[in-house]
């Protein structure tokens, strides 16, 4: 056998060697340079509610300015249906590539304690990218309500127990169980009476009909400087121009802050330098004056979170939602 038959085996060996190690190199390169590249198509922004809409309203202004620091267009895409768990269950099983993502309000957290059958579980279904937005909420009363201040309606309803209604766009809704926080803080029993959708409530609480109301900051307001109901109090800490002269339920319940919170939320999945370049995007944009401007006409306030802030935020809500739902036995019907 000559010397060059010998060495055969052993250039096979270092070939193969070599073929292996440039394949797992390859392997760990290609995330890395498909990351490097992302976005490079139109990412689509999922709301689960009508256009129009509260949530629609701060994702479209949202997605128009991530389109310009991404480079690529944020198209806003509503899928309704189902209090938004329609457009959650498309966007939790979509491919989690950063080219499908959610507009999430605190209604997904609320919607899985109420109806546990339904198929996501918002803190595991997803990844989350950023906080966004919070969405202040008023108390509203007629102008003839005995109460003017914060503490004046604690003490009222504490007085009669039993005697006020209270009206609601929903139950489970942020302003339901906000409310009813109010309630087991102050052992009252008002009666809630939900609505369907909130334009009904500022006219039948102007109209008498209901004597309290909880609505947008935005909507309370507009009727209250123009003298047709009063603008109570709001129920949570942080101001939003325009409404600097309601004090905020804190003021007799301190520690009283409750607010919609609105989010952005990618699949399950989704890989981290994805996520940290969407959530970078995202702080980019809500760190400007215009947003800022934008976001207060849209009566919402920004409030930048970053991912693991936002997990931790959606899992303490939930805890929060929990323990009001379980202790004032809050049901959906058919759940």
């Amino acid at each position: 056998m000559t010397t060059t038959q010998l060495l055969r085996p052993a250039r096979r060996h270092a070939l193969r060697a070599a073929v292996a190690v440039a394949v797992a190199v390859g392997l760990l390169a290609a995330p890395m340079a498909w990351a490097q590249k992302y976005p490079d198509k139109p990412i689509r922004l999922v709301v689960g509610y009508s256009a129009g809409g509260g949530v629609d309203a701060v994702a479209r202004l949202l997605g128009v300015r991530l389109s310009a620091v991404l480079g690529q267009q944020v198209l806003v895409e509503n899928r309704t249906g189902a209090t938004g768990l329609i457009a959650a269950e498309f966007v939790a099983k979509s491919v989690p590539d950063g080219y499908t993502l959610m507009m999430g309000d605190s209604a997904l957290l609320i919607a899985k304690l109420l109806q546990p059958k339904i198929g996501i579980d918002p803190l595991t279904s997803f990844r989350p990218v950023a906080g966004a937005f919070v969405s202040p909420l008023m108390i509203v009363t007629g102008n003839d309500f005995p109460a003017r201040t914060p503490a004046e309606l604690v003490k009222e309803i504490q007085a009669h127990p039993s005697r006020y209604s209270y009206a609601t766009s929903g139950v489970g809704t942020v302003q339901h169980l906000g409310f009813e926080m109010l309630k087991q803080g102050t052992g009252s029993t008002v009666v809630h009476v939900p609505y369907r959708g909130a334009a009904q409530i500022v006219p039948d609480v102007i109209g008498g009909q209901i004597p309290i109301g909880v609505v947008s900051a935005t909507a309370g307001m507009a009727q209250a400087k123009a003298g047709k109901l009063r603008a109570l109090a709001l129920m949570n800490t942080a101001k939003l121009e325009g409404v600097d002269n309601v004090p905020p339920l804190a003021d007799a319940l301190p520690g009283f802050d409750v607010a919609p919170r609105i989010f952005v939320l990618a699949p399950a999945g989704t890989p981290d330098d994805i996520v940290a370049r969407l959530s970078a995007a995202v702080k980019t944009v809500l760190d400007t004056p215009e947003t800022g401007a934008a976001a207060t006409a849209q009566g919402t306030l920004r409030a930048y979170a970053t991912p693991a802030q936002l997990g931790k935020d959606m899992a303490d809500e939930t805890t929060r939602w929990k323990r009001i739902i379980t202790e004032q036995r809050i049901v959906v019907e058919g759940s």
